[in-house]
């Protein structure tokens, strides 16, 4: 926009931004600077202006310092919790009590409403589990197709109904259980809520994934020995 004989406020602008100068030599301008008030309809001066900005800058900081601690926070109960069922897991004595006491333990320490877990190909002393109950072909294969925790709504999974209450659930994890990265899956852990929120397909997996790590590791104690 012309402002004055052809000079334009960019013009203007930038001789200001190349004469640092110019405001020692014009120091009582700066103090007759009058700027709109957003917060207002009286104007302000340069220096309250900027010390307005400055405010809301150091405001805006705390905010997010009060952030930082209070994720941080967060992650170190989290971790304590993990590190809780960790010891849980491996102070079992009997294999056999693996799959409720990780279930149960579970969900005590991280709050999770229903939690259930299937393994197949387990060795002949644990057949009779309730966690050695017959799944379907369409679970292992699905259960070796993940490579990482499935979060979302509640579909039509058969592995649903291994919760005690699949009615309720609105959102669920499935985590494979596996060996190593490239092995096939032997069990998935199912996590439901009737919270939509708690599982969502945006979430990140890098906790869940942790979970499924400790318990296959902790589950493979009913597998047969590995060749």
């Amino acid at each position: 926009m012309t402002i004055l004989q052809g000079i334009t406020e960019d013009e203007i602008a930038n001789y200001l931004a190349n004469t640092p100068g110019f405001f020692e030599r014009h120091a009582a301008l700066l103090a007759s600077v009058e700027l709109a008030n957003p917060h207002g309809q009286r104007a302000v001066s340069l220096q309250q202006r900027q010390m307005e900005m400055l405010r809301e800058r150091i405001r805006g900081l705390e905010r997010r310092i009060m952030d930082m601690i209070r994720h941080g926070q967060e992650n170190a109960a989290l971790a304590d919790r993990l590190h809780q069922w960790t010891l849980s897991l491996m102070l079992v004595e009997q294999p056999a009590d693996l799959p409720d006491l990780l279930l149960l333990d579970l969900q005590e320490q991280f709050l999770i409403p229903q939690a259930a877990m299937r393994l197949w190909d387990v060795a002949p002393p644990y057949e009779s589990l309730a966690a050695a109950a017959p799944v379907s072909e369409d679970v292992r294969s699905f259960a070796s197709s993940l490579t990482q925790p499935y979060c979302g709504a509640n579909a039509t999974f058969e592995a649903v109904q291994w919760l005690p209450e699949p009615a309720v659930i609105a959102s669920l994890a499935l985590i494979p259980l596996r060996r190593s990265l490239s092995a096939p899956a032997f069990g998935l852990l199912v996590l439901g809520s009737p919270d939509p929120t708690r599982y969502s397909a945006d979430m990140g997996t890098e906790f869940l994934t942790r979970v499924g790590e400790l318990a296959s590791a902790a589950s493979a104690r009913l597998l047969p020995a590995a060749d």
